[in-house]
Order: structure tokens, then sequence, then C-alpha cells
């Protein structure tokens, strides 16, 4: 065992000293990061996309408009009574005829406030409002709608709100005989991004209907446009129809059905934010799980073809058995493993449960999940059973090859399995405990990465017993055969043996060569 100590030890600090390591610890959260940060960034850095609409039904652009203005509206005053209550600096630094609507609106009803937007965007409100209500809009919709028209761009960005007046910017159609051919033209040019054509009677049928543009991969804006049309025409449908605003609301309604859950005594329970996050948090581990073994499993197969190559391994067997040499390298590739991935851990949870909290969030229960105890032990379990496995497998592979091509074919009928549980990561989370998943969990290859998956289950505690005793059955029978096979094959030279004759040896017994014509 101290030899095996010692050959850990060397590897593991000749690990350590690499750049690759620290670039393997610093690499993972750098893109996670990045990975958060950088589309919400090229979001916002996005330019409004310029439209058109030619509206040939005389109604639908100009009650559209009134939609689009409230929406706006709504978020701003959501945002100014957001910060109101926080009574944060961002309150400080809103324009004074936000802050002005911003308390009204704190001030009033839930139900009163769609009434308040509406009034504010230039809708006639007296009959929806409360009196002492109506009172204040003809003069917050008169200091509200002159800073509306004034704000520039950049002072909406510094708000920090997602407004539709920031991504989509409507041009007024060309006063020509043909303006859909000068709409065309436009686009072609690249002056407008798109424009829309609304049929002469879109309250019977959308005949006439058109979203013409170059780029029809982005359908943000065709997306947005389209709904609130479909509001328009909805409302006027319903109009014409003579049927109650409130029964229209009412045949409208879905059926929501609120989820719950069964706790150990039998009682239904609420569905909190944690249950939630518990859904998802396996799947996070596997990945992390099967980045970890692969990347590991991988760098002990370079590590050993390296040395064989060099012949630094003829040297080590100077002092220490094959079977000394061969587990002392995995062992400190373990090592070094469980460095990387434990920081990697300790990154990811301090990012969930201190980012929201920068953010303005007051839940990091996904954070929590990250760094529970009985997650990180059954990932720690996981990690060396299945490290241990495919890493026997690896070296044993690495010792009969002179390079990484000679390895590359042998690889393969290993790499495959390795592959197999990220394609049914999905699946199995979906239904942690079926058929699929539990057949998967009992064969050794995807045993890690189904039950570390599972856990949200969570599967019968038998299964995490006779699962756990087939992993270790599993390591033994790997660790042993690969044992077989470095010993035979680290000093082999010349043309690697084939698959066959590997897994012959491994049922050699112990002491026992093949005959001297296979090249030992």
């Amino acid at each position: 065992m101290r030899k095996i100590g010692l050959v850990a030890w060397r590897e593991y600090m000749d690990n350590v000293r690499t750049k690759g390591f620290w670039i393997g610890i610093l690499a993972f959260p750098l893109i996670i990061v990045l990975s958060a940060t950088v589309p919400i960034l090229l979001t916002k850095a996005k330019e409004a996309r310029n439209y058109a609409v030619l509206d040939h039904s005389g109604f639908a652009l100009a009650e559209v408009e009134k939609r689009i203005l409230a929406d706006d509206l709504g978020v701003v005053l959501e945002a100014a009574a957001q910060r109101y209550r926080d009574g944060s600096q961002a309150w400080d630094r809103l324009p004074s005829p936000v802050k002005a609507a911003g308390r009204v609106y704190v001030s009033i009803a839930e139900a009163e406030r769609q009434a308040l937007i509406a009034a504010l965007a230039v809708v006639e409100a007296d009959a929806y409002l409360a009196d002492e209500v109506a009172v204040q809009v003809p003069e917050l919709a008169a200091g509200l709608a002159e800073w509306w028209r004034q704000v520039s761009a950049e002072e909406l960005d510094a708000l920090d709100l997602e407004l539709s007046r920031s991504r989509y910017a409507r041009v007024a159609v060309p006063d020509v005989p043909d303006p859909q051919a000068a709409l065309s033209q436009m686009v072609n040019d690249g002056e407008l991004f798109a424009y829309f054509v609304i049929g002469a009677d879109i309250v019977e049928r959308d005949e006439g209907c058109k979203y013409v543009s170059l780029n029809l991969t982005d359908q943000d804006l065709r997306g947005w446009f389209a709904r609130r049309v479909s509001q328009v025409v909805r409302a006027r449908r319903i109009e014409r129809e003579g049927i109650d605003l409130k029964v229209a609301g009412w045949l409208q309604e879905s059926v929501l059905f609120k989820a719950r859950k069964v706790d150990k005594r039998g009682s239904q329970v609420e569905i909190s934010s944690v249950d939630t996050a518990r859904q998802w948090a396996p799947m996070v581990f596997v990945y992390l799980l099967w980045v970890a073994i692969f990347t590991n499993s991988q760098a002990l197969l370079t590590n050993t073809i390296e040395e064989k190559s060099t012949r630094v391994i003829e040297v080590l067997l100077s002092s220490v058995s094959p079977f000394e040499l061969m587990a002392g390298k995995i062992a400190g590739m373990a090592a070094s493993g469980l460095t990387v991935v434990g920081t990697w851990a300790i990154c990811i949870g301090i990012g969930l449960a201190v980012v929201p909290g920068m953010l303005g969030g007051k839940d990091a229960s996904f954070g929590g999940i990250i760094v529970d105890p009985l997650y990180l032990l059954s990932f720690l379990f996981y990690f060396l059973s299945g490290y241990l496995l495919y890493a026997s497998l690896l070296v044993g592979i690495g010792s009969v090859c002179n390079s990484l091509k000679e390895a590359q074919n042998l690889m393969l009928p290993i790499l495959i399995p390795l592959m197999l549980p990220l394609m049914a990561m999905v699946l199995v989370s979906q239904d942690p405990n079926g058929t699929f998943a539990r057949v998967m969990s009992f064969i050794p290859l995807f045993t890690p990465f189904v039950m570390m998956n599972r856990a949200a289950g969570p599967p019968p505690l038998w299964e995490y017993l006779a699962t756990t005793v087939l992993m270790v059955v599993s390591v033994y029978l790997a660790v042993r055969g690969a044992g077989k096979v470095f010993r035979i094959g680290i000093l082999m030279t010349g043309k690697p043996p084939r698959l066959r004759e590997i897994v012959r040896w491994m049922v050699l017994k112990e002491g026992v060569n093949p005959s001297e014509g296979e090249g030992v």
C-alpha cells in the first residue's frame, strides 16, 4: 500500500503542477458564467428591429399601438412600484412623472391597476376606475405621456427594463401609389427588417395578412406583433357578437391543476421552489459526473501511453510491481479529479447562492440543493465508482498501445456506452422509477449516471443498496482484469493486440503470461 500511495502522490503532484490542471479548474466555472451572461448581453446589444405596418382594416394598427403602449407603461409602473417599496437608489434615479405614477400605482388595488394603465395609454377609463383614482388620471396621463414622447432610447436603456419600444421601432409607410412594392424594396435594401400587411376584413378571416422579411429565422418580431393583433381581433369579435366582457374572459380562462405532492405521512403538501429545484438538480450532477469521469479517464489513458512511449514506465517498474503502478496511477488521477470537481461544486454552489441575491432575487433554493450533503455524498460515491470502472478499462487499453492513434480503435467500445447516459438523461429524469431507468440502473457502465439522475425520484432503498453492491463488485472485477492486462501489455512493443486477445488476458490466472509468440 505504501508504494501505491507513493505512486498516487507522484501522479497527483505531476498533474497539479501542469497548466492543464489549473485551466481545467478555471475553465468550467468560466464557461458556466459565460453561458449564463453572454446570451443576456447579446440580447441587450441586439439592435431594435425596424418594421412597418400596412393596415387595410382601418382600426387594427391603432388598437395595437394602444396595447403596446399599455404593455410598456405597465412594465414601467411595475418597476417603479417595486423600487418604491424597496426604497433603493434606483427609485431616486427615476424621472418625476414615473415616480408620481408609481406612487399612485402602489396605493390602488390590483383590480384597478390595469384600468390605470389603460387610462395612461389614452384609453377612456372613467367607467372603470374608482373616483379617487380617476381624479388623478388626467394629470398623470399628461405628465407620463409627455415624458414618454421625449425620453430617448439611452434613457430607457438606463432603466434596465424589457420594453417593446427598446426592441422594436415602427417606421411610417411611404406615401406612394404602390406601398407594398416600396416596403419590399426597403426590406431588400436593409432599411427595414420586416413589414406586416393587415387584411381589410381581418375580423372575419386572416386573408391578405402577410409578414415579409429577408430573415425568417428570427421570429421574435413576428410573434410579438401577431399576438397583439390577435388580441385586438378577438376583442372586436366579442364586441360584435354582443358577449359580455366578463363572460368572454370567463370563457377563455384555462383550467389550472395546482401541483401537490404527498409527503411520507401520506398527506398532501404544497410544492415549494426547493421541490422544483430538486427535479433539475440531478441533471446538473449527472452532467458534472460525466465531464469529471470522461476528462479524468482520458487524462489517465493519455498519461499511460505517454509514459510508455518515453520508456518512463520501465524505470518505474524497476521499483514497483505492475499492479502497484496501475493502482497508484488510478488513485492519483482520482485525487486530482476530485480536486477539480470539488472546486467546480464549490464555485457553482457559491454562485447559485450569491448571484440571485445580487440580482435582486430572494430564492437560492437551487444553490442549497447543489451543496446538499446527500447529493454531494451521492456524487462522491458515483464519481469514484464510475471513475474507477472506466479508468480501469482505459488504463488497460493504454498499457497495450504505443500511441493515441493506436488507442482510438480500442477505445470506441468504451466511449459509446459513456455517451448513452447523456442521450437518455432527459428520459430518465422524466420517469426516474420507470422500467427503462431501472433496467439501465443495473448495467454497471450506466449505473453511476442513471442512479444520480434518478435521485429526484427517489429510487427505493433496496435499489440503492443493490446498485452499490453491483458497482463495488464491478469495480473489483474491472481493476483485477485491468491489472492482468496492464501486467502483460505495459512492456509490450510493436503492433497492439486485438480486442479479443485483451479479453482473453483478463481471464488468465495470476502470474500466467500468454505465449511468447504474442510479443512478451
